[in-house]
């Protein structure tokens, strides 16, 4: 865990991440050490619609294609915000795997980095 007092950059974003709420879906965890964190629980569908039902803003999944299946599968999902990087693997993990729920989706934003990165918005 970074230290909140850290110079620059690592400093202000540790304190900013540790002041928002974190939801943990875990197969294997039983305890979380990061500030403001909170486990999910066994049923995670049920966890997030709950979570949605409540005022405050948007909920945010990173990088987990298998909670993000999970969540589609349910209907959960409103939004995907994807990052489009210029470069070919030729190999590796799909988000929308075999078997992802058929999801009709509109492009409504799509901003291009200078770095070449495109990062697209679409919704359902």
């Amino acid at each position: 865990m970074w230290d909140e007092d850290a110079e620059g950059l690592q400093g202000e974003l540790t304190r900013r991440y540790n002041r928002i709420p974190k939801y943990v879906a875990s197969r294997t965890l039983t305890e979380l050490g990061w500030r403001n964190s909170q486990l999910l629980g066994p049923d995670v569908p049920a966890a997030v619609a709950e979570l949605r039902a409540r005022p405050g803003g948007e909920i945010r999944v990173w990088g987990s294609t298998r909670l993000a299946r999970t969540l589609a599968e349910h209907d959960l999902i409103d939004e995907y915000r994807l990052a489009v990087y210029p470069l070919v693997l030729g190999a590796g993990k799909k988000l929308f795997s075999e078997g992802f729920p058929l999801s009709r989706l509109e492009l409504v934003e799509t901003r291009a980095l200078r770095s070449g990165v495109l990062i697209n918005t679409y919704r359902r």
